[in-house]
């Protein structure tokens, strides 16, 4: 009988990182993830470095992002952010089109979708639309 694998056995940390230069790549050019790029700043490298340390012990690997940053707290980052059911939606639009991108198994993309989903709506600290498309000051500003 095999021994289950984790995500980093299957992916690898190479292809972690290709997934998260895939990812913020996606973020960077797709319309419909917009407003989630504007939580963003301009140069996109740090971040996606980060986020690759992250998802490598995330998904099995060894902790490099917990080794240089300490204690992993995924909200207490996004606290000054409008992150709402939107903006989760649109991260993990970036992150599925990421893992199809990356030429992912069914096997990986399908033993992430539920946990990236968690780790989506964890971060979420609002309930409705973003200010963005509620209010017509910041529409007409943007």
């Amino acid at each position: 009988m095999n021994e289950a694998q984790t995500p980093y056995q299957l992916l690898g940390e190479q292809g972690i990182r290709d997934l998260c230069d895939a990812f913020y790549d996606i973020m960077d050019t797709l319309p419909e993830a917009a407003g989630v790029r504007a939580m963003h700043a301009a140069d996109l490298n740090p971040v996606k470095g980060k986020l690759a340390e992250y998802l490598i012990g995330w998904m099995g690997g060894p902790p490099i992002y917990a080794d240089k940053y300490g204690t992993v707290c995924m909200t207490t980052p996004h606290e000054p952010y409008h992150i709402g059911p939107e903006e989760r939606d649109q991260w993990l639009l970036c992150m599925d089109r990421a893992l199809e991108r990356i030429g992912a198994s069914e096997e990986v993309t399908a033993m992430l979708k539920i946990p990236m989903f968690r780790i989506a709506d964890a971060v979420r600290n609002r309930e409705g639309p973003s200010a963005a498309t509620t209010n017509p000051d910041i529409i007409a500003a943007g």
